[in-house]
């Protein structure tokens, strides 16, 4: 299949995409004086190689058949995903300062009935590797080579209904399935790993028929060879990439505060924050 991303070609590095996802995501956080921009900040490489490198799509057509599927499992990511979509072109930059708002197409929950190019409505945690179960075995019926990805939290390991789905991916043998985990171990309560004994990761998909990955997710480069690993395998197995990422990365006055799941950041932090990123913008 050609490539119908016209990102993937662009002279733009990586490293760039990465810096204006979180930008974007900060100039939303400024609109509303809240939002989940810890997670934003801590997902933008995920979310930079997954759109720019890693899935085929049609920015001025979201609907696409032959698209790669991108499903947001986790509802309230959804500043993080929305800065990646207008990094994509899929959405207009001047829709930033309408985030949050009412009648606006970009809700602080992400809702598929809303905002193009949002596969499914996001919301309560668990839900999202089931409905991408679902998918990736409807495209393979289909015999559209098209990839899912589920992109999911943690939080959601400890969800009885994510693991159903994931024994269900290796009985049905969906090689198109590929789940990306955002592991930054922090929870409304705190941190995932006491909430819930979930290590070691990687070896528990293993153990279910996964083939599993598990890099740091702050890191470009790994990102990339996790993500190209798992779409060059030629079995049948599902595909699960655990990302080790840290909250609100790159803002380091952010990322020092003890509490960041719903990081609290001042009004006159904001714009603070977004002149840290233009002094480290890079090429």
């Amino acid at each position: 299949m050609p490539d119908q991303n016209p990102h993937h070609g662009s002279n733009m590095s990586l490293e760039r995409r990465a810096w204006a996802i979180r930008r974007h995501a900060l100039r939303m956080g400024e609109v509303q004086g809240q939002g989940y921009i810890g997670q934003a900040l801590g997902v933008a490489d995920v979310l930079a190689v997954s759109y720019f490198h890693a899935t085929t799509y049609r920015p001025e057509d979201p609907n696409w058949e032959g698209r790669d599927r991108f499903y947001l499992s986790i509802g309230h990511y959804a500043i993080a995903l929305y800065a990646a979509m207008i990094e994509a072109g899929i959405l207009p930059e001047d829709e930033i300062e309408t985030y949050g708002m009412d009648d606006s197409r970009m809700p602080m929950s992400g809702m598929a009935s809303y905002t193009p190019g949002m596969e499914i409505t996001g919301g309560s945690l668990g839900h999202g590797l089931g409905i991408a179960v679902g998918a990736a075995m409807g495209l393979k019926r289909k015999n559209n080579p098209a990839f899912v990805y589920n992109l999911m939290s943690d939080g959601e390991l400890g969800e009885g209904s994510t693991w159903e789905a994931v024994m269900s991916a290796a009985q049905h043998k969906l090689g198109n399935l590929i789940c990306v985990v955002d592991f930054n171990n922090q929870q409304a309560d705190g941190p995932t790993r006491d909430a819930l004994a979930t290590t070691p990761e990687a070896p528990k998909w293993q153990a279910f028929g996964w083939h599993a990955q598990e890099v740091d997710g702050n890191d470009l480069p790994a990102v990339v060879a996790a993500f190209d690993a798992a779409r060059a395998l030629t079995t049948d197995q599902p595909r699960v990439i655990i990302c080790n990422t840290k909250m609100c990365k790159g803002v380091p006055f952010l990322e020092a505060r003890e509490s960041n799941h719903f990081v609290r950041v001042d009004s006159d932090e904001w714009a603070k924050a977004i002149a840290h990123l233009d002094q480290e913008m890079p090429q």
